[in-house]
């Protein structure tokens, strides 16, 4: 069985992320968000709500795909949350060069740490490319619409956050 695992804090998830989730889903036969406890980024939502965010999300991903899905949360090294899911890819997502130099630091050590787990790259999609979780909270925040960027159900639970 083919696991992959595709991490971040998912703070909250976005319709960039659901792209990436549903383009990752094609290449394994079971794909793990690896939810992280972060922190030092002093996330807006609770682990148990980016959780719920994610599972409720990702059901209907997971029909249509045909792919296992399942959200997992983690406190410890991206290399060892991959060995605990039993994860052969990591999968990230690139919006742009920026996040290419920090990512490819991560993969080297990440490398260093356990050769045999490969980092697969997926560019997001050019209408998504634009959207990051910390952009939409702000915007959220600011009394913007946020609709292109998020699902409904995240909509509403950014918009509760912030009334």
């Amino acid at each position: 069985m083919r696991i992959g695992l595709y991490p971040g804090t998912f703070d909250p998830i976005t319709l960039g992320h659901l792209d990436i989730i549903r383009r990752a889903s094609a290449l394994v036969d079971r794909l793990v968000i690896g939810i992280a406890i972060n922190r030092d980024k002093g996330p807006l939502f609770s682990l148990e709500e980016r959780v719920a965010m994610v599972e409720a999300q990702c059901a209907g991903l997971a029909t249509q795909c045909g792919t296992e899905i399942v959200a997992h949360p983690f406190e410890n090294l991206l290399i060892d949350c991959a060995r605990d899911v039993g994860a052969q890819i990591i999968i990230r997502g690139l919006r742009a060069v920026a996040d290419f130099e920090y990512e490819y630091q991560m993969v080297g050590m990440n490398r260093a740490m356990d050769d045999t787990v490969e980092t697969v790259f997926l560019m997001a999609e050019a209408r998504h490319q634009a959207i990051a979780s910390k952009l939409v909270k702000e915007i959220a925040r600011l009394g913007g619409d946020i609709s292109a960027f998020v699902p409904g159900g995240v909509r509403e639970a950014l918009l509760a956050k912030f009334s």
